[in-house]
């Protein structure tokens, strides 16, 4: 179907009756001067047809309606048609008259289902609105910020079904064998036997809800318990506008994309990351080891170590790294022992030495009074990281934190309806926060744009003024100069007999 030439109209309508109702400074008219939609028109043009069937309203139209939802917070799309109905600043921003018919709420979720389904085009808009905030020099492009947080799936915690599913193996295991093989080899041990392919993966029981089976079932200290979905969101450090997002099921755990979302970044933008800021959730040997790989400055949160009432702390036992020992507060050495399947390393105590020591009621419990000391493999790349925190540059960075990220997610679901997913499924969701997180960098982009245009704008009236006194002080000297010379003087009589 080919589209109806809605975008021919703005220009006639603004000059009359709505141009004089919508305030100057409003949001849309910031979002309208200074973010370009053009491109929507361009990217979804294979998806109609140019001279057959009805015509179909301007995708331009459309997707700003749905803008106007995640701006104001506005989560019905009937809502949202009955609120353009009444509001003259909303028509103004779509184009529309005020006698012209409002596309029907039926049209959007059509759309929505059938011709926008299974394409990218949320991904694309969220992506060229960073690349124009990357034009417009908003987005800095060396610190960034990640966290995530979670989203009310649309399903009721207390109806589900328990599945039996094949527990997934992380996406690492292969490179984390590798190195396991390999410190075994420097110890002298053989590598580890592994399972044979053929062989059945373990299986666990999990919570699936019958109406919508991609949302996870979150379990967390301090969150709510139920079906939820996971915003994983990066911004930049200088105006925290979001330059990634990314949906899973709650019961995924923030790493797990993280390092692909970097390198997406990366890849897409061209950003050379220079530091991120975490907490202390994403404190894991897989991403340091890959923030270090990358030459990324990691700050990552710390986080308490759980630890025994009566027993020495993990940190009174010391690593000597040339040795490859540990020493425990008594002075005693723990030997390496073995690299176990998971990537640690055992260091063991001597029994014979700790059955007669009198901190052995602080040391250890075990019965063959042998204690037990381990050690990741990428633990090196940890403690690099922890370093990197206490340092005067990493406290700086890191106390960026809650004014980038956490801010973001909390204007998200404060003003933008951030709180519940609005869909079902993974997909739908993901399409929900893309437009979400673009809805918020049009607003931030706006006003920052406004106010560097009004800045701009006083900087020029000023120099004007500057150089209009200039100029009439200048005038008023050449005009008295001027005069000077005409003025009659009265001849002398030394003058008159000379002549």
């Amino acid at each position: 179907r080919h589209v109806k030439n809605t975008h021919t109209f703005p220009t006639r309508i603004r000059n009359g009756l709505l141009e004089q109702l919508v305030p100057k400074d409003h949001l849309l008219r910031l979002i309208d001067r200074h973010i370009a939609f053009d491109f929507i028109r361009e990217r979804t043009q294979a998806l109609y047809c140019a001279d057959n069937g009805r015509p179909a309203f301007d995708p331009v139209l459309l997707f700003k309606m749905l803008f106007i939802g995640y701006l104001f917070g506005i989560r019905s799309e009937r809502q949202i048609v009955r609120e353009i109905e009444v509001n003259v600043a909303y028509r103004w921003f779509l184009g529309l008259r005020l006698t012209d018919k409002i596309p029907d709420a039926s049209t959007l979720s059509q759309n929505r289902r059938r011709r926008f389904a299974g394409t990218d085009i949320e991904q694309t808009i969220f992506d060229t609105i960073v690349e124009q905030a990357i034009g417009h020099g908003l987005i800095g492009g060396r610190v960034f910020y990640s966290d995530s947080t979670h989203l009310k799936a649309s399903a009721n915690k207390n109806g589900y079904d328990i599945h039996q599913v094949a527990q997934k193996p992380v996406h690492y295991l292969e490179e984390l064998n590798s190195a396991i093989d390999a410190d075994r080899l420097a110890h002298g041990k053989k590598p580890l036997s592994r399972q044979d392919d053929d062989e059945e993966p373990p299986t666990k029981d999990v919570k699936i809800s019958p109406v919508d089976p991609d949302a996870g079932y979150m379990v967390r200290d301090g969150k709510p318990t139920g079906f939820f979905y996971l915003d994983h969101r990066t911004v930049d450090g200088v105006h925290s506008l979001i330059t990634d997002t990314h949906v899973t099921p709650a019961n995924v755990h923030d790493s797990g994309p993280y390092l692909d979302r970097i390198d997406r970044m990366r890849t897409r933008f061209g950003f050379e990351i220079g530091a991120v800021g975490l907490d202390a959730g994403y404190f894991t040997p897989h991403i340091c080891k890959g923030l270090v790989e990358r030459n990324i400055y990691g700050v990552i949160g710390y986080r308490r170590p759980n630890h025994k009432e009566g027993f020495f702390y993990k940190r009174e036992y010391e690593y000597d790294a040339k040795a490859d020992v540990y020493r425990c507060p008594n002075a005693q050495l723990l030997a390496y022992s073995t690299t176990n399947r998971l990537g640690y390393r055992e260091y063991k105590s001597d029994a014979k030495q700790c059955s007669d020591c009198p901190s052995r009621a602080q040391c250890t419990a075990s019965k063959n009074h042998v204690k037990v000391v381990t050690r990741h493999v990428w633990q090196h790349f940890k403690e690099q990281l922890n370093a990197n925190r206490l340092s005067v540059s990493g406290k700086e960075i890191y106390k960026h934190r809650k004014e980038t990220v956490e801010r973001s997610f909390a204007d998200a679901k404060q003003l933008h309806g951030h709180r519940y997913a609005r869909f079902r499924g993974l997909a739908k969701v993901k399409a929900q926060a893309l437009l979400a997180a673009a809805c918020q960098n049009m607003k931030k982009m706006a006003s920052l744009l406004e106010k560097a245009l009004r800045l701009s704008l006083s900087s020029y009236l000023t120099q004007a003024k500057h150089l209009w006194r200039s100029w009439k002080v200048l005038g008023l000297r050449l005009k008295n100069k001027w005069r000077s010379s005409f003025i009659f003087k009265m001849p002398t009589r030394d003058s008159i007999i000379a002549q």
